[in-house]
C-alpha cells in the first residue's frame, strides 16, 4: 500500500503552505504516528505526520511552497513499492543491480570500502547514496556539482571536493571585520523570523501610522481582579488583567467601530466582528498573534478560558491558521521584566489599529490636589491615519479610561 503525504487543510483561510523540513530522508522508513514533515505559513507551524509505517518518497523539496490538498510525499509499506515511486520519478535505488537499455536510465555501482551501493539520479542528478547523504549534510545543491564519475554521476570525492571549496569560499566571503566592526557570527533570516520580518516592514511601508502615548489609572481594576481571584472556585478561571483587557477593548469597539476597520483594496472595510488578538512572545523567534473570535459576545470567564489556551498552544507551537488570522485589533502587552514603559507597536496588518499596553506599577499622582500613591498603566495606541483620524481615536481612548476607571459601566 501507498499513502500520499498531503499539505492538510486545518484552516479555512490558508491556501497555501511553505516547506521547512522534512523529517527523514529519501527511502528513510519512518513509523505511523512519527513527524515526517514541517510546514508553515505566514504566521504559525504545523507538523504533518506519518499515516503509516513505511518508506519515505520525496516529491517536493524543502524550501518550497505547495497549496492545501497537494501530495509532496508518499509513504510505501514494502521496498517494491518504494522502488517503483523512485523509478517513476527518474530516481533508481535498490539492493540489486538494474542495467538499463541503450537511451534509458543507466545505473553503475560504487563501492565504499567492501559495501556496493547503488547510485541514483533525481531530478536528472546521477549521484551515489553516500555522496548525496554528505552534500545534504553540508547543505549543497549538487545540481551545482559536476560529476567526474560514468555518465557524468557525482562520486563521494567529487562532493568532498566541493565541501572544500565551499569552506574556503566562506573564509574568503566572510570577512573578520566589516566596516571597521569585527563579526562574531552570521546568521540567516529565515522560517518564522523572517516571515515576521517581512510582515513588519510590509506594515510601516503601507501605511501611515501613528501613535499616542498615555497613562491609566488601574486602582478599579486592581480592586476588581482582587475579587474576581477571590471567587476564582466560583468562575472555575484565574482571571488575569489580559482578559480583563480584552473584554474591555471588545466592548469600546462595539461603541466605536471606527477602530474595527482595515483599509484593503483602497476601501476602508468596517468589520461586524470584533476579533481581538493577543501578542505572545515566542523566545528570540519573536510574536505570534492569536485571534479570540466574537469577543465582544463573550463573557470574562469565556475570555479568560480562550486566552489561556490560545498561550498554552502558543507556547507548544499548535496553534492552528485559523487561531492566528482574523483579527480586527491587536492587544500588545509588555511585561514586568520590559526595561521600558512605552512603546510604538506596529500595525498587525491588515488591521488599522493595536494598542500596547505596560506592567501595572505604584506611581505617585496628583488626585484632588493630593500627591497620592496609584498603580499606574502605560499604553500606546498605533492607528492607520488614513482611516482613523485623531478624533475618533481619542473618544475611543477616553471610552477605555472610562470603563477603567469605573467598571460598572461595562454593565450598561
Amino acid at each position: 500500500m501507498i499513502v500520499q503525504v498531503v499539505i492538510p487543510r486545518v484552516g479555512v483561510n490558508v491556501t497555501e503552505f511553505r516547506l521547512v523540513e522534512w523529517k527523514a530522508r529519501e527511502g528513510d522508513r519512518v513509523e505511523k504516528g512519527s513527524t515526517v514533515l514541517q510546514i508553515e505559513t505566514e504566521k504559525t507551524q504545523w507538523e504533518v505526520e506519518a499515516e503509516i509505517s513505511g518508506f519515505l518518497h520525496i516529491l517536493l523539496e524543502a524550501g518550497n511552497k505547495a497549496p492545501v490538498g497537494e501530495a509532496v510525499g508518499a509513504i510505501a509499506e514494502t521496498r517494491e513499492e518504494l522502488q517503483k515511486l523512485q523509478a517513476e520519478a527518474g530516481i533508481v535505488s535498490g539492493e540489486t543491480e538494474v542495467t538499463g537499455e541503450k537511451g534509458s536510465l543507466e545505473e553503475s555501482v560504487e563501492t565504499e570500502g567492501e559495501r556496493p551501493t547503488i547510485q541514483r539520479r533525481k531530478r536528472g542528478v546521477l549521484i551515489s547514496p553516500v555522496a548525496r547523504k554528505i552534500a545534504e549534510e553540508h547543505m549543497l545543491d549538487v545540481t551545482q556539482i559536476k560529476g567526474t564519475g560514468p555518465g557524468g554521476r557525482i562520486s563521494r570525492k567529487d562532493v568532498e571536493a566541493a565541501v572544500q571549496e565551499q569552506a574556503g569560499e566562506r573564509k574568503e566571503a566572510a570577512p573578520t571585520a566589516y566596516h571597521g566592526r569585527k563579526i562574531r557570527s552570521v546568521e540567516p533570516l529565515r522560517g518564522i523570523r523572517q516571515a515576521i520580518a517581512e510582515h513588519l516592514y510590509r506594515s510601516l511601508s503601507t501605511s501611515a501610522q501613528m501613535t499616542v502615548l498615555g497613562e491609566w489609572d488601574m486602582s478599579r481594576i486592581v480592586l476588581l481582579r482582587e475579587d474576581l481571584l477571590k471567587e476564582e472556585k466560583v468562575s472555575g478561571q484565574r482571571i488575569g488583567y489580559v482578559d480583563i483587557m480584552v473584554f474591555i477593548l471588545a466592548r469600546a469597539l462595539r461603541k466605536h467601530p471606527a477602530m474595527n476597520c482595515s483599509f484593503l483594496e483602497n476601501e476602508i472595510k468596517f468589520w461586524e466582528d470584533i476579533n481581538v488578538g493577543v501578542a505572545f512572545a515566542l523566545g528570540e523567534e519573536g510574536l505570534i498573534v492569536p485571534v479570540v473570535k466574537n469577543a465582544d459576545q463573550k463573557s470574562l470567564t469565556e475570555i479568560s478560558k480562550s486566552v489561556k489556551e490560545l498561550g498554552r498552544k502558543a507556547q507548544e507551537k499548535r496553534l492552528l491558521p485559523d487561531e492566528v488570522t482574523g483579527g480586527t485589533f491587536t492587544l500588545s502587552t509588555v511585561g514586568r521584566q520590559s526595561e521600558s514603559r512605552f512603546q510604538t507597536p506596529i500595525l498587525n496588518e491588515p488591521e488599522a489599529a493595536i494598542l500596547a499596553v505596560g506592567a501595572i506599577e505604584d506611581r505617585p499622582v496628583v488626585r484632588d490636589g493630593q500627591i497620592v500613591i496609584r498603580p499606574i498603566m502605560p499604553y500606546s495606541l498605533t492607528y492607520d491615519h488614513r482611516v482613523i483620524n485623531g478624533f475618533a481615536g481619542e473618544q475611543f481612548l477616553r471610552t477605555i479610561r472610562g470603563f477603567l476607571g469605573n467598571p460598572l459601566l461595562l454593565l450598561l
